[in-house]
Order: structure tokens, then sequence, then C-alpha cells
């Protein structure tokens, strides 16, 4: 079931909001400058986010608030890769990138403010950092013709042409979880539950949930959800002990999930938890709660385990860390970040092939430029129009391991892997 009404709402309340309070500007014009930089003589010409030589992207993300712990590292994988890229001459040899951050507090207003100011200024938003805000931006990336970069993984994005969707979707996340609680865990008789978050994501996490009981025959018996801003969750976890139920499917926030498992371990509770790529932080693991999650907490997330060289991708990836960003620790949001910047590049450089680096032509680049490959660091993404895109159905389920500080506390038990029912997933049109 799509949530396409919800997000029409949200969207079109928070852009009358950002209409009124701009009155008063002097900005008559609310679109993207719409100024044509298609190749004269050989040549891209210059325009919004590209001054002949620079092409500047845009970053919505948070870098303070609840959700800081996601966006600093998942920032510094685009940061790297656009490193990466500079040192070998720019995108398609020609054009250095820039990357323009601004801080979104994890607040779909301030999203929508950060964006209005910055959409002159960027050929692309690469990097755009929750579901409900991606919700809120989406009527207004449509109208000015712009593409962004979801850091999300809501199914939705599949069919949305200014987006750029990689990784399986939560909904593809937590149906290859329930299959893995199935065959390694005895999941087909046990009692399923699940414990979201009341918004976009948690929404998505729940659609796929749903999908994949009933693909497996399972039923989930309890469903308890949580308010953003949540810390106290001695309700739900007592609802969940009180109901019996042996495996729950969890949406949320590191800044929610540590409550949540902590309350859980305190109690006595220890069901399988299946947590959502966004329920984990790498600290979790080498902190108070590593013996509890170790027994009981299944990370489901994108690409292999941190280190495996023998992933094309993630061999690269390493290379870049340690030549420029050294200090940078193991963590899941930096590998995406790294990734997303990867799959915004590949845009980029087809994008110069056309001859057309208006955001627009990236937009129409994107359309053309075939599958988006990542060499195993996240799944191939099958590109085209909206309506022909196809996301990968892997995923890799991973253990909690105290003891392994080199791969940030998670051990791969199965790598990329598609169940059936999640590759008889459908995206909505």
């Amino acid at each position: 079931m799509r949530r396409s009404t919800a997000r029409i709402v949200l969207g079109v309340t928070l852009a009358t909001a950002l209409i009124v309070s701009a009155c008063g500007r002097g900005d008559d014009d609310n679109g993207a400058d719409t100024t044509d930089t298609t190749a004269a003589g050989g040549e891209v010409q210059p325009g919004p986010g590209f001054d002949g030589e620079t092409i500047t992207l845009g970053a919505l993300t948070p870098t303070s608030g609840v959700a800081a712990v996601i966006g600093g590292p998942l920032t510094r994988g685009n940061e790297v890769f656009i490193e990466r890229v500079n040192d070998e001459g720019g995108v398609a040899g020609k054009y250095k990138l820039a990357l323009s951050v601004k801080d979104t507090e994890y607040r779909p207003q301030t999203a929508l403010t950060q964006y209005q100011d910055s959409k002159r200024d960027v050929v692309m938003f690469a990097q755009i950092l929750g579901t409900d805000i991606v919700n809120a931006l989406l009527g207004a990336l449509d109208e000015d013709g712009i593409m962004g970069g979801p850091a999300t993984l809501d199914a939705e994005w599949v069919r949305e042409a200014n987006l750029m969707p990689i990784g399986g979707p939560y909904q593809v996340q937590a149906i290859n979880g329930l299959q893995y609680a199935v065959d390694e865990l005895d999941g087909a008789d046990k009692k399923l539950c699940a414990l979201v978050k009341d918004d976009g994501y948690g929404d998505a996490y729940l659609e796929g949930v749903e999908f994949g009981a009933d693909k497996l025959g399972l039923e989930v018996s309890t469903t308890q959800k949580f308010r953003d801003g949540d810390q106290v969750f001695t309700q739900q976890v007592s609802a969940l002990r009180s109901d019996g139920c042996e495996v729950v499917m969890l949406s949320a926030l590191p800044t929610e999930s540590n409550p949540i498992l902590t309350e859980a371990n305190g109690s006595g509770f220890a069901p399988s938890w299946i947590g959502a790529s966004p329920t984990w932080i790498s600290a979790f693991g080498g902190g108070d709660l590593g013996p509890y999650l170790a027994d009981n907490f299944y990370l489901v997330a994108e690409g292999p385990e941190w280190g495996d060289t023998s992933v094309a991708g993630m061999a690269q990836m390493l290379e870049d860390v340690e030549k420029y960003a050294p200090d940078q620790t193991p963590d899941i949001y930096f590998a995406f970040g790294y990734a997303q910047m990867w799959a915004a590049v590949q845009i980029l450089e087809k994008a110069i092939e056309l001859g057309d680096l208006s955001p627009q032509g990236v937009l129409k680049a994107s359309t053309e430029v075939g599958t988006l490959t990542f060499e195993g660091l996240v799944g191939d993404y099958v590109y085209g129009t909206a309506e022909d895109r196809n996301p990968p159905r892997e995923s890799t389920i991973n253990k909690v391991d105290p003891s392994s500080v080199d791969t940030g506390y998670l051990v791969a038990t199965v790598t990329n892997k598609a169940s059936d029912a999640a590759k008889d997933y459908t995206f909505g049109s």
C-alpha cells in the first residue's frame, strides 16, 4: 500500500508555509534557475551549480540533532568519494566536484528552508537524509526539475523520477530479515511481532514485514509503535513481552534503538530482534549492550562486512579511506554515503556525455545511464525511466560480535542474498 496521499499533504502544507514565510525577500521566482548548459563547441556550458570548472552538489543532512550520528559519517562517505574523483582529474576527467552541506536538524520544515535557499547553487542534491524529509521535498523537486538522492530506503522512491535511490528498500530488508528468521532462527514456529517508528520509515519497514509474513505463512501477533522524540519505551517493551513475542522486527534510529534495547535487556526480555539498517551504530557493539546484542540482535543492511576485500567495491573504498580518511572507523553509514556519491558520479558522467549539466540534463541522464554499478559495495540498481527501474533485492544479515573491532562489531552471516519473497515484491507506479 502506498502512502502518496499522506506524502502530498505533508509536502503541500510545508511548502505553503515556506512560500508565506518567504514573502518580502524579493524572490519573485520560486522555481530553480533553468539556465541551459547544453554543450556548444564540445564544452558543457556553465549554469546552476556549474561554473564551467566545478560541479557543486548539495547535501541536506542532519549535522545536529537526533540523526547526526547518521548524517555525519554518511556525509564523510560522500566527501571521501569526491576526494577520490577530484584526485583523478574530476568527473569524466574534466570537472572537479564540490559538496554544499546544509544542516536540516532532521526536521522537514528546516529541510525545506535549506532546499529553497540552496537550490539555485547546485546541479543536484546528492544526499537527502530522512524518509519524512524526502516526502516533504518531493513536490518541490518535481516542480523545480531537480534530482535528489534519498539517504533512506523506502520502496516509494523507486518510481519517483526526481529521486536517485540506491540499495535495497526497507521493505526488502524486512522481507529478507524474516526469511533469515525462518531459515536460521526457527522463526516459522515462533511468535512474530513488530516495533516500529510511527513515521514514513517505520511504515516502510512494516509494509515489508506484512508482505513477508504473508508470503511465508506467518502472522504478526503484535505491532507496537512509538513517536519521534520518545525516549521511554517501557509500555511498548512490556506489551511485546506480555504477548510472548519471540521474533521482533525493529525500525528505529540509533537514539531510539539504544533505549529500546536497554529496556528489553533490563527487563529480561530476549527475543530475536531483526533490525533495519538505521537501528545501528558501531558504538553499540563495544558498549554495555554488546553482550545482549550478540545473543539477540541481527542487523539487516547493505553490502559486505567491513574489511571484506574479496568484494571489489569494499576494497576500493578501504583504499580511499586509508588515503583520505585514515581515522575513519568501520561504519555502515559511511559506506552508504560513499556508494551514494558513486551513483551521483555515474549519472553526472552520462550528463557530460550528453552535453548538459543543467538540473534537467542530470534528470535526463538518469534515464539513460543504464545500470548503476558499485562492484558489490551495494547491489547494482537498474535505472531508466522511473517506471522501468529495478532495485536490488539483496540484503546482508549481520550478527554482533563485541570482539570484532575491525569490522565495526558486525559479522556477516549472510552476504548480499535475496530471498524468493523479496524477489516477488513489486514496486508501485
